[in-house]
């Protein structure tokens, strides 16, 4: 039988890509199963409601699942990472957003209330809070919670956002539906030969480095539009790319600039080390647009088919270990000559009739000697200890 190594290929250098054509029939048909399952639902709909569930279940999702080869990261990244799309996710003038700002949070809430400030967005943001009052007055559980059900989306300034897991704790970070997504609203470094320049340290009186108006408002749009990465040490990660009631068209498009991306940026060894993609719903079966030929990144992942050499085993009537493959052969035993059959009480005894110990009752009496030693020299230290008490008496 060949080893399994040689299902190996040779990996090329050839950077691969995703079939246009086979993610557009993929999200035909997941869009097409949602929606019968969808009908399904309305005519024979559940009596019993998760008190959990909330309006943000209404809007089915549509998810893009990679599987890798090997870990994606070493640890998990609390800080999401962000990929631009063709079609925008949170587009929603409903939906609210809550913006974790630096401090002081006033000079952030007059920026966001000037008629600089796009009117739409800013009536979408209905609470602006800084890092102090954050841990001031929400630093309890139920607080906490109240907190996420009030709002849809969160941003926070990229300065503070490392610090708010240890703030907000499990209750935001639990999941990854609503973890704070990062912003910059500080200004812009200036291009010096097109590099940026280093920051430098600002004095006090020149008060809080923020952004203008223009610039807040489009890293906002920007985020809240962008598909959501949230790396962990596994080889699996799933990214909400679209929405059920979208056209195929939209999902497509979607998804084709998600998975490059998301490749090129967030996979190590980009190409090499996917195994598949697919697309699937919340509870539907995935979908393949992408499978990879080779089943290893490189022949060190392959154990090969090796003979079990080394392995020890345990002789329990010698009790010891004996190396299998080392044991010597031993040379056949002489014909023996044919011997007079004894009876059960006739084994164990010589030809004088004089019983002969075994091994194992040496083994017993040497432990009896052994106990019997310790228990003696016991009484002689109780005896000594006593002794020495009435002499101090």
């Amino acid at each position: 039988m060949a080893s399994s190594k040689e299902v190996i290929s040779v990996v090329s250098d050839v950077v691969a890509s995703i079939d246009a054509d086979q993610t557009l029939k993929a999200s035909k048909a997941l869009l097409a199963h949602l929606h019968k399952v969808a009908k399904e639902e309305v005519k024979q709909p559940s009596s019993k409601r998760s008190l959990l569930e909330d309006d943000d279940h209404q809007d089915v999702p549509v998810w893009l699942t990679l599987t890798a080869k090997r870990h994606m990261a070493n640890t998990a990244r609390l800080k999401p990472g962000k990929i631009p799309l063709p079609h925008p996710l949170n587009t929603d003038e409903t939906t609210t957003i809550c913006a974790i700002t630096a401090d002081p949070q006033r000079r952030y809430k007059d920026i966001f209330a000037s008629d600089e400030f796009p009117t739409a967005l800013a009536k979408r943001i209905t609470r602006v809070i800084d890092f102090s009052h954050l841990l001031k007055k929400y630093s309890q559980y139920e607080a906490q919670r109240k907190l996420l059900s009030q709002h849809d989306i969160f941003v926070a300034d990229d300065r503070i956002i490392n610090r708010l897991p240890k703030v907000l704790g499990k209750t935001f970070y639990r999941s990854t539906q609503k973890r704070p997504i990062p912003i910059i609203l500080q200004a812009k470094r200036p291009k010096v030969d097109g590099k940026r320049v280093g920051r430098k340290k600002r004095p006090a009186d020149e008060g809080v480095n923020v952004a203008s108006a223009a610039d807040m408002a489009k890293e906002i749009h920007k985020a809240i539009g962008c598909a959501l990465v949230n790396p962990a040490p596994s080889v699996n990660m799933s990214i909400r790319v679209a929405k059920a009631h979208w056209s195929p068209e939209h999902v497509a498009e979607n998804v084709v600039a998600v998975a490059s991306a998301l490749v090129e940026k967030w996979v190590p060894q980009q190409w090499r080390n996917v195994k598949g993609i697919y697309i699937k719903g919340p509870e539907s079966a995935a979908l393949p647009i992408w499978q990879t030929d080779e089943l290893w990144l490189d022949e060190a992942d392959v154990v090969p088919n090796s003979s079990s050499a080394g392995i020890e085993r345990a002789n329990v009537g010698k009790k010891r270990k004996i190396v299998e493959g080392a044991e010597k052969a031993e040379p056949p035993p002489p014909k023996a000559k044919k011997a007079k059959t004894t009876t059960p009480t006739d084994q164990g005894k010589t030809a004088k009739g004089k019983k002969v110990k075994s091994d194992d009752d040496d083994d017993d009496d040497e432990i009896v000697k052994q106990v019997a030693q310790r228990k003696a020299t016991l009484r002689k230290h109780k005896a000594a200890a006593a002794k020495s008490a009435m002499l101090e008496d």
